[in-house]
């Protein structure tokens, strides 16, 4: 393996694909989210779904429907490589942890401070897909 550095530049990310096994659950769960879906891929299985505020990720619709909604790469004692959760910003957790409470949502772990520029909970969507969800603060908190 070559261990010069990349002649391309990262500029941006752009989208994180979620595998789920059931579309129209998993839409109107990320609907609620405010996600809206801007397209729609039928030969990928797949669409794309942004934010108000252009936060994109693609759905995969071709996921098995697991018993429990277990997640290998984070529930499983051998720990698999493999991307594990994505991570949102959001302009008002404890609104955001109020909305998750009212709407039956689970909050899996937090809200506690992680690091000294996050507040971060997490959730699990209906397939144990983890999501990560931050409000950033000033560096000096702890």
């Amino acid at each position: 393996m070559s261990h010069r550095p990349s002649p391309a530049r990262i500029c941006a990310y752009d989208h994180i694909g979620i595998r789920v096994s059931d579309k129209n659950r998993a839409i109107a769960f990320y609907q609620a989210l405010g996600f809206v879906e801007s397209a729609s891929f039928p030969l990928y299985e797949a669409n794309e779904m942004l934010s108000s505020d252009g936060v994109r990720i693609n759905l995969i619709f071709n996921g098995a429907r697991l018993p429990n909604a277990h997640n290998v790469l984070l529930d499983a004692p051998l720990k698999l490589p493999g991307v594990t959760h994505p991570a949102f910003v959001v302009d008002d957790l404890q609104a955001l942890e109020a909305w998750l409470c009212e709407e039956g949502i689970t909050i899996t772990e937090g809200p506690h401070h992680i690091g000294p520029r996050r507040v971060a909970l997490f959730i699990r969507d209906p397939d144990g897909n983890v999501l990560e969800f931050n409000q950033l603060i000033n560096g000096d908190e702890q």
